[in-house]
């Protein structure tokens, strides 16, 4: 990797923010990589549009605003829309299945029921540490580990362990994914759709 950009975006109460500064946390102090966090959120705290910009770079970081996504993990539609058509062509689009229809994309995506599964988990609150754990397995934009105890480290004392299981959550279904994917592509028996 020479640099990643990265945009997650969704609506104010979900933790968009957070989910940016843990991913740049990760890839900064644990990878040993270079890392900028922009964040944009309208003049409501709960339910307007917010985004957080993430560049990743082995080096230097001159300019910290993302041009042009390499990932972009949509947690609400109005950002699927508004970012969506940014993304490079070999980009990663990564949506919260429940919250976002990706209507008439010509092109390969990623979901995840976060904000279900986080429903599940009986935090609703923790979709955002699902999708972190579906963006680090999917597009291995910071290492597991290094993830894992950023996820430890940002979280209120006494939740670390339920924000851990979230993150696995997340993990273990993007890696199922994949591995699904990888055997329809080989043409084996039993893949996913």
């Amino acid at each position: 990797m020479q640099k990643l950009e990265v945009i997650i975006t969704g609506f104010g109460g979900q933790g968009i923010v957070l989910a940016g500064r843990i991913l740049g946390q990760a890839a900064s102090l644990g990878d040993h990589k270079e890392s900028t966090l922009i964040q944009s959120y309208g003049p409501e705290s709960r339910g307007g549009a917010c985004s957080a910009q993430v560049i990743i770079s082995d080096g230097t970081i001159n300019y910290p605003y993302v041009r042009q996504p390499d990932i972009l993990a949509a947690m609400s539609q109005a950002g699927f829309d508004k970012f969506v058509d940014q993304v490079k062509p070999e980009g990663f689009i990564l949506i919260d299945q429940d919250l976002v229809k990706p209507k008439g994309l010509e092109r390969d995506y990623f979901a995840v029921p976060s904000t279900r599964m986080a429903e599940e988990l009986g935090r609703k609150m923790m979709a955002n540490i699902i999708m972190i754990g579906f963006i680090t397995a999917v597009t291995q934009a910071s290492t597991l580990d290094a993830t894992r105890d950023t996820v430890t480290k940002s979280v209120p004392k006494g939740t670390e362990e339920m924000n851990l299981k979230a993150f696995s959550k997340g993990y273990d279904y993007g890696l199922s994914l994949l591995k699904a994917r990888d055997k329809k592509a080989s043409g084996q028996a039993g893949a996913l759709a």
